[in-house]
């Protein structure tokens, strides 16, 4: 359907601070007759932007469009093959625009990490997209591609060695340097008050198969809770604690399982957790981590210490300068046993903060490969995972960009 759409992919949000990385990612490695352009609420402050790109996105039209206004959120995901959208939090700004491109045919990607708004997003919009044939791809960040990818790569290992399905898997975070979002902590905020304020709301968000097309069809595995507390595991490097964002990655990776007949297994068991090895600092760092994390969200969830975090915390719009984005990095492995007893491990690492500079690689490969590799994609449609949605062919691209997806077979 969206073969004869005069634009390829538009950025929205491209004013942000991370819609504004998007957009000078593409301009510097988009291929040069892919047709991009740029949108948001204000044409001037887009055309601020554009002069900063450089000659190849001098031409990029722009496109005003607002979140609270339908018709012009129509004739934006009328007018291209792919919205790319940094326009958060989601749950406040993002079902209409999803609604919009699922009604026009047209492929969406976002940097979503709201377990209740892609609920929300599967719910009242799966139907229609796949049956316009159209992708609705949350999650094509640090939340949630390292994760997914490198599930996929496991089960595709054990499948192609018939090693049989993934059963215990864990990721591991090795090491990581970077900083969150002001749009993360907004993100985590709004949908802490909202699991707050109604009950149903808060045991979706704590259900281990929250995003899951078929609930009542998952295994009953016993507690699939996301870690909390401090664990020594010397198999997995040494000393664990919990990963902030193993609450949206780990529901991610059980859909993509699911929508594919739980093709990695009915016994996979998955948990994400940061590793901190076996030196002698190291529990004392797992302590500190666990601790900081319970501090912060006690510190959300209470109001007075609210306001003074809120003095401290990044604003959304805020981050870091391109010296800091350029140092940081990540470095992942997730370990898996098989059901024939074989253990695998996929390492997936990147150059660049997390949050931003590699977040903007990885929803900007995204919007790429949902507008120009149709044919080398899953034949899936609907509210998909990046996973789901573009597999291989998203791997295969950010290999090109400079990323690190390595599987060993380690034993077995």
């Amino acid at each position: 359907m969206t073969a004869d759409r005069s634009l390829d992919v538009v950025v929205f949000g491209a004013t942000g601070f991370t819609g504004r990385l998007v957009a000078g990612y593409l301009a510097d490695h988009a291929p040069a007759d892919a047709r991009i352009a740029l949108a948001g609420r204000s044409e001037e402050k887009l055309a601020g932007v554009r002069s900063g790109l450089g000659a190849r996105a001098s031409e990029w039209p722009l496109l005003t469009a607002d979140s609270s206004d339908p018709a012009s959120l129509a004739r934006l995901a009328g007018a291209t093959r792919v919205v790319a959208t940094t326009v958060g939090p989601y749950a406040r700004y993002g079902l209409p625009l999803v609604e919009a491109c699922a009604a026009a045919g047209t492929h969406y990607a976002d940097l979503a990490g709201e377990v209740l708004f892609m609920r929300d997003s599967i719910d009242r919009h799966h139907g229609t997209a796949a049956a316009a044939g159209t992708r609705v791809v949350h999650a094509c960040g640090f939340d949630s591609i390292p994760s997914d990818l490198g599930v996929l790569l496991l089960h595709e290992a054990a499948r192609s060695d018939g090693s049989g399905e993934l059963e215990d898997t864990t990721l591991v975070v090795t090491g990581a340097k970077g900083s969150f979002s002001g749009g993360t902590f907004a993100s985590m905020k709004g949908q802490l008050d909202e699991a707050r304020a109604n009950r149903e709301r808060g045991r979706i968000v704590n259900d281990p198969y929250a995003l899951s097309p078929r609930r009542s069809e998952e295994p009953d595995l016993g507690d699939e809770r996301d870690m909390r507390g401090v664990r020594r595991d010397d198999q997995l490097g040494g000393w664990l604690a919990p990963f902030v964002m193993a609450a949206i990655n780990t529901r991610v990776v059980r859909r993509s399982n699911a929508l594919q007949e739980w093709a990695y297994g009915r016994r996979f068991r998955y948990q994400e957790v940061m590793g901190f090895g076996s030196g002698l600092t190291a529990p004392a760092k797992a302590v500190g981590v666990t601790a900081g994390i319970g501090a912060l969200a006690a510190g959300l969830s209470f109001g007075p210490a609210r306001g003074l975090l809120d003095r401290v915390l990044p604003e959304a719009g805020e981050g870091p300068d391109e010296q800091s984005r350029e140092a940081g990095f990540f470095r992942i492995e997730i370990h898996a046993r098989t059901l024939g007893g074989a253990r695998y491990v996929c390492r997936v690492a990147a150059q660049g903060d997390p949050g931003y500079a590699a977040t903007s690689v990885m929803l900007g490969e995204s919007a790429l490969c949902l507008a120009l590799d149709g044919d080398r994609m899953p034949p899936y449609a609907g509210a998909l995972t990046p996973a789901i949605a573009m597999g291989p062919a998203l791997v295969e691209r950010l290999r090109s960009a400079g990323f690190t997806f390595e599987v060993e077979r380690r034993s077995g």
